[in-house]
């Protein structure tokens, strides 16, 4: 009778939600290969090596048209300052090898900032150029045979906390308007700030990929879907001080503006930990949209947070159409989270009255031990939060919590859930009993 009358709620809403870690295909062998030992580059940890990437990659443009080439960088330390990369290159780190980003501030180019962020988001103007950098690039792959990345973060963390950043801190990767992205097969430490960023990229393909900050790392975030579409991310271990994995999309009037969305997203076998932030987070920054993600087969655990939504009055923007399925969760303190009063503006430009809309939202086959809130959904009183949908989920709730839900301005269902939801989630919500993921139906 249930699923019946769900059914019936829903005929006029099916909803779609694709499975893109389906369709990605290996990078095919590059042609042409050449060492980094063959521009003069020393891997003694203290030599900087910046010529000797730029000139290797320089060269490596000549074979664009020819099937493209890789650069292999062989057993060593690699130090290094920020450099670009190529379309049709393959960068490749053999076991054993390490590129090391350098301390120093003076060695890291400032750039504009995105154009759906306005400025900085640490700081206003502009901000630090990343390490590893791509701009409106095709056929690109970091890869490697388990080989390093390491970012050096701690003179940024302690630049950030001392609030004595001149701009923004720099990410690890960065690439920007970029399309058919493999990132595979590596480690990435100590980011300044993020250690993924995709921006304004599609078919963008993360798998087998380690990333780790320390716990006390300030705002250190693994990887961030921005304004970004058709994009897996796979088979990953990501422990942060803040998020592990954070969808995004613009700040204020610059991410409308710009209305680029983060959507077609599909995360699944990763086990995730985010020591203050989130697992698996969406926003705050979503004002140009975030929509039709499949989250499904992760494990989270020693975190704050597990799975959180984060917007706020004056983002404008949507999050809609997301499935969460079969997740496993151990030692967290909010299960579930959604929240319309996280963040902060870029200026006094902002419009107040640009509400978010959040909506579409399934949870569903969920198990959770040592949990202390189940639930945390707040939204606005202009803008509450509809079509939370619940199902088959059973958390084991610690003694340390009073009060397992904690539900404000927001519309939902529920089906075999333990502990029992809030009464607002357990309304005749037009639900996504109709909802097909990877051509199958959500089991409401």
């Amino acid at each position: 009778m249930l699923v019946a009358l769900l059914l019936l709620l829903s005929l006029s809403n099916e909803v779609r939600v694709n499975g893109q870690c389906e369709h990605n295909p290996a990078p095919k062998p590059r042609p042409h290969t050449v060492s980094i030992l063959e521009f003069g580059a020393v891997g003694d940890g203290k030599t900087l090596n910046t010529i000797a990437f730029q000139n290797a990659i320089f060269y490596l443009k000549s074979f664009a048209d020819k099937g493209g080439a890789q650069l292999y960088v062989p057993p060593g330390t690699w130090l290094t300052k920020s450099f670009n990369l190529t379309s049709h290159l393959t960068l490749f780190l053999e076991k054993g090898a390490v590129i090391l980003g350098s301390q120093d501030p003076f060695h890291w180019e400032v750039v504009d900032p995105l154009p759906s962020y306005g400025r900085g988001v640490e700081v206003p103007g502009g901000r630090y150029q990343s390490l590893i950098n791509g701009y409106m690039l095709d056929d690109v792959v970091i890869t490697g045979n388990s080989g390093i990345i390491d970012g050096m973060g701690l003179a940024w963390w302690e630049l950030f906390s001392s609030h004595s950043l001149n701009y923004s801190r720099p990410h690890i990767i960065e690439l920007v308007a970029s399309d058919h992205v493999v990132v595979s097969n590596l480690t990435f430490l100590n980011a300044p700030a993020y250690s993924i960023h995709p921006v304004y990229c599609s078919n963008v393909h993360i798998y087998n990929v380690s990333i780790s900050a320390p716990p006390e790392s300030p705002y250190t975030i693994g990887i961030v879907p921005d304004s970004s579409d058709h994009v897996c991310i796979e088979d990953c271990v990501i422990e942060t001080g803040y998020d592990a994995i954070a969808l995004k999309s613009g700040w204020d009037e610059y991410g409308i503006a710009y209305g680029k969305p983060t959507e077609n997203v599909h995360i699944r076998r990763v086990h995730l930990q985010a020591s203050y932030g989130s697992t698996i987070a969406f926003g705050s920054d979503m004002s140009g949209g975030i929509s039709n993600i499949l989250v499904e087969n992760v494990y989270l655990y020693n975190s704050r947070s597990g799975i959180e939504f984060r917007t706020m009055r004056g983002r404008g923007g949507y999050i809609k159409e997301i499935v969460i399925s079969e997740i496993e969760m151990e030692n967290i303190y909010t299960a579930m989270a959604a929240t319309g009063y996280c963040g902060s503006h870029p200026d006094d430009k902002f419009d107040p009255n640009a509400l978010p809309l959040l909506d579409h939202i399934i949870f569903q086959d969920m198990i959770g031990t040592n949990i202390t809130i189940a639930g945390s959904f707040a939204g606005l009183e202009e803008s509450p939060f509809t079509n939370i949908c619940l199902s088959n989920i059973n958390l084991s709730i610690n003694a340390v919590s009073s009060v397992p839900w904690e539900c404000s301005n927001i519309s939902g269902f529920s089906d075999s859930v333990l502990p029992k939801p809030c009464p607002d989630l357990e309304t005749l919500s037009d639900c996504l009993s109709n909802l097909s993921v990877k051509g199958k139906t959500a089991d409401m």
